[in-house]
């Protein structure tokens, strides 16, 4: 692939990145506010405008640096600010709050995947829905794992007693780098794209 290729397919698959990445974030958010913690709301988080997710590092450049190196998008919104304290009944909510982003991906896909149906498979908009599908599930899938700070660890800590949720937690500053870490390893691998292309082959969207 050639480099004026491999960047069209970055900024194709990016603009596809940020539209599932806004709805993940605005169902955080919404999920948040109804459940009685305003902090995102009054941030400014509760839109589907990209602009108010977008971190300039952790949304832009550090998924181009890693495309470029290794042709796989890692990329991060900027956390949704939530006020533990002023939720209704913290542990539960934390729970809802974590799963929201991930289910809202997933509902998207599966609407993505009517609509992907119903147009011409060899157009351009075809092409575009299936990648939307793929990126979706995948944002899902991969927000589930439960290492912090990934959804699915804000899972684990609701269902976890305080004392043992409160050392989990602990290990949310070197989540990264656990991350790249088990990527590197393909111990992520294992669990991701099995999952991935169980969904995608469900949703009936080759990819």
């Amino acid at each position: 692939m050639n480099l004026f290729a491999h960047m069209t397919t970055f900024v194709v698959f990016f603009g596809l990145l940020i539209i599932a990445m806004s709805v993940h974030e605005f169902a955080h958010s919404w999920t948040a506010y109804k459940l009685g913690d305003m902090t995102a709301k009054y941030s400014g988080r509760l839109t589907f405008n990209p602009l108010a997710h977008i971190d300039i590092f952790w949304t832009v450049i550090l998924p181009l640096l890693f495309f470029i190196t290794t042709g796989l998008f890692i990329a991060a919104a900027k956390p949704v600010p939530i006020n533990y304290w002023a939720l209704k009944n913290p542990k539960r909510d934390m729970i809802w709050i974590g799963i929201s982003g991930p289910l809202a991906n997933f509902a998207l896909a599966i609407l993505l995947s009517v609509v992907f149906k119903a147009v011409p498979l060899d157009s351009f908009v075809s092409y575009l829905i299936r990648s939307l599908v793929y990126i979706n599930v995948m944002l899902g899938v991969f927000n589930l794992v439960p290492i912090p700070p990934l959804d699915g660890s804000r899972v684990v800590m609701g269902i976890l007693p305080d004392e043992l949720s409160s050392k989990y937690a602990a290990i949310e500053p070197y989540g990264f780098f656990i991350i790249i870490m088990l990527f590197g390893l393909g111990m992520l691998d294992r669990i991701i794209w099995p999952a991935l292309n169980s969904i995608m082959r469900i949703l009936g969207v080759p990819f």
